[in-house]
């Protein structure tokens, strides 16, 4: 099955305030039908890259069979740790960068690659608020869950 994956992440006073992350996944079945499924959710004490792993996840995580998965982001973060081998230099490194500092954020990178694993994934960056529909929709999205927590905090 083929799935269109568009992803974004945001926070309120990054690093340690509240953030959200936004997905859409779309397919067309085999009667010509489109789906769409929106996830979203809202995280405390948070930092923007972390959202824009857990929207990737989260939207892996929700595909209950292999796939071959389009993934849009806006995160270059996201897109060249794969599409610069970035990720595969950071595990041989035994998660260490090319200075030899720790990578970040080590948990969701690792979670990503498990919700990754059975699937065919295409990383594509797409430009941030550019007029993209579903970018702009997983943006308002992160950014709503971002704000409900930040007024009930």
């Amino acid at each position: 099955m083929k799935v269109t994956v568009y992803t974004d992440g945001a926070a309120r006073g990054n690093p340690d305030g509240p953030g959200g992350y936004g997905a859409v996944l779309t397919y067309v079945d085999s009667k010509g039908n489109e789906h769409i499924r929106e996830l979203s959710e809202g995280f405390e004490k948070t930092t923007n890259n972390r959202m824009e792993l857990m929207a990737a996840i989260a939207a892996l995580e929700a595909l209950i069979k292999p796939c071959e998965v389009d993934l849009y982001s806006d995160s270059k973060y996201l897109t060249d740790a794969f599409n610069k081998g970035w990720i595969d230099s950071w595990i041989k490194r035994g998660w260490k960068k090319a200075d030899k500092s720790p990578v970040l954020n080590i948990d969701l990178w690792q979670r990503l690659l498990k919700a990754a694993g059975p699937h065919k994934i295409t990383w594509i960056w797409v430009k941030g608020h550019a007029g993209n529909p579903l970018n702009e929709r997983c943006d308002t999205l992160a950014t709503e869950a971002a704000d409900r927590l930040h007024r009930d905090l």
